[in-house]
């Protein structure tokens, strides 16, 4: 890709709350290109899947999340934060995670987030920072919140390490484990359980609740330890309704031990010890 790709991309980013379509002569002018430039390049982008286009009443066109992706890989790359990028580690209905290197050859995980692919709708209803602002800024407000919270959180909490976010992308340590869901067996699964209910109180303790929590974002790592993941949904504990989300997270989280592994404790006195 060329430098007037991305600049074009950027300027169908500035304009995207404005249009659902975007006309090209005002691309043309924002841009600071001329109508013939502005139509080659948009059919340009359009036939590698970046933007998308619709003529009706008149031509136009919207940025696609691959364009959008395009901007904020080129920007951490320009920024010394990756340097290329491996195999997919976990494709999500709001998120797709993918292995990649820095320049420094250290392997991290980046995050895209897809807020909208499904249900927007559902989405809008499930987050308090989603208004009528669309996909582009729904997902960014996502990367954004959980950029924010792994900084307060690490490495007090057993979470991934932030290390860089623009847009919707998050870049962090490398997510290395297996979803608890998956795993077949655990030698000692009370021990197990009690760094969970730990991580849990620490991230209390922080003024944090993880509002999601389940057997399928907590993951078991190689040495044993536990690595809790997926926070965009999280509340503060001064949110009105922390407390019935706290009950929720653990009530998950202790309903699997009891199910798999035959361990049975009382919500109750656990949540009264995560919020001692």
């Amino acid at each position: 890709m060329r430098a007037n790709d991305f600049k074009m991309l950027a300027t169908l980013e500035l304009l995207s709350h404005r249009y659902e379509y975007i006309p090209v002569d005002r691309l043309s002018r924002l841009g600071g290109f001329t109508v013939e430039e502005a139509h080659h390049l948009l059919s340009r982008l359009n036939k590698l899947k970046l933007v998308g286009r619709r003529s009706i009443d008149y031509i136009g066109y919207r940025l696609l999340p691959a364009g959008w992706d395009a901007l904020a890989i080129r920007r951490l790359v320009d920024d010394g934060v990756l340097e290329a990028f491996g195999k997919p580690l976990g494709i999500g209905k709001e998120a797709d995670i993918y292995d990649a290197l820095t320049p420094t050859g250290e392997r991290v995980a980046v995050k895209f987030n897809r807020l909208g692919r499904t249900s927007f709708t559902r989405v809008r209803r499930a987050r308090s920072y989603v208004f009528e602002s669309g996909w582009i800024y729904a997902s960014q407000a996502a990367a954004k919140l959980e950029f924010e919270v792994l900084r307060k959180l690490y490495p007090t909490v057993s979470v991934p390490r932030p290390i860089a976010r623009d847009r919707h992308v998050l870049v962090m340590g490398l997510i290395d484990g297996v979803e608890l869901a998956n795993v077949a067996n655990i030698t000692e699964p009370e021990v197990v359980l009690d760094d969970i209910i730990e991580n849990i109180r620490r991230t209390y303790q922080l003024g944090i609740v993880h509002a999601d929590l389940s057997e399928h974002n907590i993951l078991i790592k190689p040495d044993g330890t536990v690595l809790i993941i997926d926070w965009p949904q999280c509340v503060p504990t001064s949110h009105h309704n922390s407390l019935e989300l706290l009950e929720r997270d653990v009530s998950n989280v202790l309903k699997y031990f009891r199910r798999k592994f035959g361990l049975k404790r009382s919500l109750q006195q656990t949540i009264q010890y995560i919020m001692s």
